[in-house]
């Protein structure tokens, strides 16, 4: 998008404030107190039919009426007002508009309607940019700039600040004006009507006063523009964000494995990795983070040096070091010679080095310039304590100097009182992120690995299949929509199994049995040993309900096992419609791992992927992690890498590690389906039995919503990243 067309919300000469009242409590009434009296040098225009003037200022009978056209109007009247009042603002030309009036679809069904009526009058204007409605508002520091019923005015700074929740802002408002943290601008957007996260990320990302980006999000209305805006930014600019609404009680949980563990927060957080978002859990952490990560110094690893002049903060360190998956690496040789030459006898002789309460500034710098010179360490936390010997301000000043000459990343953690304030101020001026308590650096410390590991996927867009498809896809999607669309919404195994062929996925395929006796021919055809499964489309977990019985060797078996499966299901399933079973071969060997794959669609960023241990237990361990396909090689390879069961699938303890090739390829044939298929709601693999030799589906079960369409235009409408288009797909033999 074209970020400048922002300007007119954030650079504007020009206000007109439509809605104004006299009462200096009101909302409006804030707003133009804090336009008039911040140090705004821009005109203002108070709009109102009813008085002449306001605080001393003229006002206008309407927006028409006004001497010259504004560069911004802020809406303030009531809501069933405000549509009328765009209206206005578009026949006379104004460029943007702010619309704090609340009353929309927070309100319930008359106000959806109303946000409605209001979405329709800003269509006809194009090149007008609407940011609410329902909203606090907007700051800008730098400019003076306070359009918004919010109290005080944070300093200048280098962080801008975007949230959905007017209350939080004040909040951090408040917040910020206590501990002197500074914005380049401070942004509410309420229901986002037009202007939301995706269109401010891109204006932030182009505008040189801000370094980082601070993100309070409930939820996200155009996934695309959102990752899109992200992916372009978070290398050079840190963004960091809080996803409030993370276990919502009123959550659907869906029918089959993958919907179950696709739960929408699990979807937000694939979001944020993928694109290079640093997620923090507590909305007090944004901010210890925002200043470290906005630091040039990035670590190569999680590798963390702990320097102390007290035994117990080291300690408290390295537990939340190790909680939070960060590695305490041992000192390599030649940095312990070296420590023992320049410390005391009995320092620690290991990582964290205490070097002793009685440690005076140069020792403790030296015992951090030599771990910093360690091959093995990544970053440096000095821990500090207030002791009889300790001179807290010449230590930050030897800190300091450190930090301006070495590459690697040096935090502190300055623990105590009056006594430490001066060394705190001495260390953030150099650039040195200094924090209250070890947790708190530990923390910011690995949110800046997260970072770091983040980064290498921002780029990773599919572009090197390594598959090839000897198939017409498009005309293989239509053939078997127009087959699939009368069976829906839960398709037959057989079908599912079919169109995973039709994409390269081995699969074991099931052959229907109406009787005992063709069940027991079917499994003379097939060789023993075989499965029986119960063949209902109600049905997603055949084994909760008796469906499944396996490993049966002879016709005997066959057909005691088709009249259990039948019996079991009438008792546990007695509404379910059931079309006999199905037999198919028995399929185990050695050293296997159940996996599961699956496809969903979510709300917020359409269709995702998942991949992770399967079986019955796949619920239970809820080991997975989610992707947005269609995948390449290396995001396919990340997704596998996050699971608990990476060891069992690279090996472990003599087991051979299984065909991860192979593997791979299934995941990248299954992502191509999921672009290809926006009907598809949802699709369980499970098991998927992975061996050293071969990669197998041995169930699957897909449900389609046959009144989603395809879409001519954008035919990967239903993916929050868009592929590159297929010329630029290698296909390989």
């Amino acid at each position: 998008m074209n970020t400048h067309k922002l300007d007119c919300l954030f650079k504007p000469r020009r206000i007109a404030l439509i809605g104004v009242s006299t009462n200096p409590n009101s909302v409006s009434g804030k707003v133009l107190q804090n336009l008039v009296g911040g140090g705004f040098d821009g005109v203002v225009y108070p709009v109102n039919p009813d008085r002449e003037a306001v605080l001393g200022i003229q006002c206008y009978p309407a927006v028409e009426r006004l001497p010259r056209v504004p560069d911004l109007a802020v809406i303030c009247s009531p809501a069933e007002q405000v549509p009328e009042q765009v209206e206005r603002c578009g026949q006379a030309g104004v460029r943007g508009v702010i619309v704090i009036s609340a009353g929309f679809r927070e309100t319930g069904a008359a106000g959806r309607e109303l946000e409605e009526q209001l979405r329709q009058v800003k269509r006809r204007y194009e090149t007008m940019r609407l940011l609410g409605p329902n909203c606090l508002g907007i700051i800008v520091p730098g400019a003076k700039l306070n359009i918004s019923f919010a109290t005080g005015l944070p300093k200048a700074g280098r962080i801008a600040f975007i949230s959905q929740s007017g209350a939080l802002c004040t909040s951090v408002l408040d917040w910020a004006l206590e501990d002197k943290i500074g914005f380049s601008y401070f942004v509410s957007i309420g229901n986002a009507l037009d202007v939301g996260f995706g269109d401010l990320i891109d204006y932030f990302g182009d505008d040189e006063t801000t370094e980082s980006i601070l993100l309070y999000i409930e939820s996200i209305y155009n996934a695309r523009r959102f990752m899109t805006a992200a992916r372009a930014f978070a290398r050079s600019k840190p963004i960091l964000a809080y996803k409030a609404g993370r276990f919502p009680e009123s959550a659907r949980v869906a029918a089959s494995h993958t919907g179950a563990l696709a739960s929408e927060d699990a979807v937000y957080d694939a979001a944020f990795h993928r694109i290079g978002i640093s997620r923090v859990d507590d909305i007090g952490e944004i901010f210890d983070c925002a200043e470290l990560i906005g630091r040039s110094k990035m670590p190569q690893g999680a590798r963390l040096g702990i320097i102390t002049n007290a035994g117990g903060p080291g300690v408290m360190a390295s537990d939340t070091l190790i909680a939070m998956n960060g590695t305490l690496p041992r000192l390599a040789e030649q940095t312990i010679a070296e420590l023992d030459a320049n410390l005391p006898p009995f320092w620690s002789h290991a990582n964290p080095v205490d070097v002793l309460g009685d440690a005076r500034a140069k020792r403790i710098a030296k015992a951090t310039q030599i771990v910093l010179n360690d091959p093995n360490i990544d970053a440096v936390l000095v821990i500090l304590t207030p002791q009889a010997m300790t001179n807290p301000t010449a230590t930050a000043r030897e800190i300091a100097k450190l930090a301006e000459t070495n590459a690697k990343p040096i935090l502190a953690a300055w623990l105590g009182g009056q006594t430490m304030r001066e060394g705190i101020r001495i260390l953030t001026d150099a650039g040195v992120a200094t924090y209250m308590t070890p947790e708190q650096a530990i923390r910011a410390f690995m949110k800046m690995v997260e970072r770091t590991r983040n980064l290498a996927m921002l780029y990773e867009t599919p572009r090197d299949l390594a598959v090839q498809f000897n198939l017409d896809r498009a005309a293989l999607h239509d053939e078997f929509i127009a087959g699939a669309a009368k069976l829906a919404p839960a398709l037959p195994e057989i079908l599912c199994k079919q169109l995973l062929a039709g994409y390269g996925i081995p699969t074991a395929r099931p052959l229907p049995a109406a009787t005992p006796e063709e069940a027991v021919r079917l499994a003379r055809s097939i060789g023993y040993p075989v499965v029986l499964k119960i063949n209902s489309p109600a049905i997603s977990h055949k084994t909760d309900v008796g469906g499944v019985i396996l490993n049966i060797d002879d016709d005997n078996r066959v057909a005691a096992a088709f009249e259990q499966i039948l019996h079991n299901v009438k008792i546990n399933r007695p509404d379910a419609p059931i079309n006999g079973i199905t037999v198919q071969p028995m399929i185990g060997a050695a050293n296997a791992v159940e996996m599961i794959l699956g496809i969903k669609q979510d709300a917020v960023f359409g269709t995702v992927i998942l991949a992770g241990m399967g079986g019955v237990e796949a619920e239970l361990f809820g080991d997975r992690t989610i992707g947005f396909p269609p995948l390449n090689e290396r995001l396919a390879r990340l997704m596998l890498e996050g699971l608990t069961i990476w060891p069992l699938l690279n090996g472990y303890r003599g087991r051979p590690p299984v065909n991860l090739a192979k593997l791979l390829e299934i995941m990248i044939r299954l992502s191509y389906l999921a672009a290809d298929f926006p009907e598809i709601t949802e699709l369980d693999i499970n098991p998927l039995l992975v061996t050293p030799a071969a990669v197998i589906a041995l169930d699957a079960r897909i449900l389609i919503d046959p009144a989603i369409r395809r879409n001519a235009a954008d035919p990967y409408h239903h993916l929050a990243l868009k592929p590159y288009p297929e010329k630029y797909i290698r296909r390989l033999p």
